[in-house]
């Protein structure tokens, strides 16, 4: 899914500890777990630790929206406004078909998953400009996590796991993406 919590190394999680101001290593932790639940807590959003959707764009960290089958929340229900379907909040395969038709129709991989690129495209996000669109991308000082393997969940718990092959042009998401296509 497109949430950063315990167990989870890379890029985006380093991006998370930055702007919540904790040690920025990649790896989330207990730490930066109660980085995210205190954030949470000021920000009057659901506390629970993991870091989704609508915490990424309470903290301004648009970039690392990913919308997708199982997401929900406020920017699912934006995202299914703006693509003029029933707004109940919850990513679910009619929003999907709608998503990759959208996709379709826009010159855009028409795979399902609402990114910023797909997200820039609406008139519904304007805070998913083209500079946000950029800083989806994997950036010079995080190359490094795309060689590292990422963890896989049994349940809640993390277990040992393999990147995934990505695209040439990597997007900070690209090995999430990649278990779900």
């Amino acid at each position: 899914m497109s949430i950063l919590k315990r167990g989870l190394t890379g890029a985006p999680v380093k991006r998370l500890q930055e702007k919540l101001g904790v040690g920025a290593d990649g790896i989330f932790g207990s730490g930066t777990e109660q980085a995210v639940r205190d954030f949470q807590k000021s920000a009057g959003l659901a506390v629970d630790g993991i870091a989704g959707p609508d915490t990424f764009s309470a903290l301004g960290l648009h970039e690392l929206v990913l919308l997708r089958q199982g997401t929900r929340g406020v920017a699912v229900k934006k995202l299914q406004e703006g693509l003029g379907i029933g707004a109940d909040g919850i990513f679910g395969a009619g929003t999907a078909a709608a998503v990759k038709e959208f996709q379709t129709a826009n010159g855009l991989d028409a795979d399902g998953m609402a990114g910023p690129e797909t997200l820039a495209k609406m008139g519904s996000f304007a805070e998913m400009t083209a500079e946000t669109v950029q800083m989806a991308a994997v950036q010079p000082d995080e190359a490094h996590f795309e060689s590292e393997a990422l963890p896989e969940f049994k349940g809640s718990t993390a277990v040992a796991g393999t990147a995934v092959e990505v695209p040439e042009e990597k997007s900070v998401w690209g090995k999430v993406k990649g278990w779900f296509s």
